[in-house]
């Protein structure tokens, strides 16, 4: 038996607002962990080619964090309207059921 009311539809807009933060949290993750791993990658094999342990490696690494901060906001701010927008539709929709509502009785 499916539920009915305003309790439902908020408990239904904050599942569905959680689930979208998860996916940018996963999102921003996986983005971070591909950025250090290729430069990693990158500065073990520069280190290899030259002769330089260390060097490369550590300075790319390190290059890399502010690198993805950066595309860190970037996901996020692109992606935060789009949550709001899509919370704003789901308002608008509850209130126009309130007011369909009102009017039937």
């Amino acid at each position: 038996m499916a539920q009915a009311g305003p309790s439902y539809d908020k408990e239904r807009s904050e599942r569905a607002l959680k689930m979208a933060l998860a996916g940018i949290v996963g999102q921003v993750g996986c983005l971070t962990l591909v950025i250090i791993a290729v430069a990693l990658g990158l500065g073990l094999w520069l280190d290899s080619q030259f002769q330089t342990k260390p060097l490369f490696a550590l300075a790319l690494v390190l290059a890399s964090v502010p690198v993805t901060l950066y595309l860190m906001v970037r996901v996020v701010l692109s992606i935060a309207p789009k949550i709001q927008m899509n919370a704003d539709q789901a308002v608008r929709r509850k209130g126009e059921k309130e007011t369909d509502v009102d009017r039937d009785s």
